[in-house]
C-alpha cells in the first residue's frame, strides 16, 4: 500500500513527465503527496563568492516555482518544501523523516561517459533510499 508519494523536482522540463506519473500513482493509492525541491549547496558553494546569496535566491525562487507547478498539476494537497544541500542526501533523509512510502524523480537518462562526468542524482537516490524510488525518464517528444 502507498499512503505517502514524495516527489523530487528540480523545475525543469525533464522531470515534468515524472510530476504526472507521482500524481496519478497517488490518485490511484489515494497517497499523501510531497513535493520537495533541493537548492544544491555545491552548486552555490563553487560559484563566486561575491554572487553567492544572489544564485542561492534565484535558486530558492526557482524552486518556489518547481513546487507550484506540482501543486498546479495535483488534484489534492500538496505538503511542499525548499531545502538546501546534496540533493540525493536531502531527498533521502526528506524521505525517511516523513515515513514516504515512494519516491517520484525524473530522469534526463544521460547514460555513458557524460553520467560519469556529470553524476545523477537519481541514481544517487535509487542507491540511498531505503524506499522504493520511481524514475521517469523523458519521453523523445519531450513529453
Amino acid at each position: 500500500m502507498i499512503d505517502s508519494v514524495v516527489i523530487a523536482t528540480d523545475g525543469s522540463e525533464s522531470v515534468t513527465r515524472a510530476v504526472r506519473v507521482a500524481l496519478d500513482l497517488a490518485e490511484r493509492f489515494d497517497a499523501a503527496v510531497h513535493a520537495l525541491y533541493v537548492v544544491d549547496t555545491g552548486e552555490v558553494d563553487s560559484s563566486p563568492e561575491k554572487l553567492r546569496d544572489e544564485l542561492r535566491d534565484a535558486l530558492e525562487s526557482q524552486g518556489e516555482a518547481a513546487l507550484e507547478a506540482v501543486r498546479n498539476h495535483a488534484d489534492r494537497e500538496v505538503t511542499t518544501a525548499v531545502r538546501e544541500g546534496r540533493p540525493a542526501a536531502e531527498i533521502t533523509e526528506y524521505a525517511r523523516e516523513w515515513d514516504a512510502d515512494a519516491v517520484a524523480t525524473g530522469t534526463r537518462g544521460r547514460h555513458g561517459e557524460n553520467r560519469f562526468l556529470i553524476g545523477s542524482v537519481a541514481e544517487r537516490v535509487v542507491r540511498s533510499c531505503p524506499v522504493p524510488v520511481l524514475t521517469v525518464r523523458q519521453l523523445e517528444n519531450g513529453e
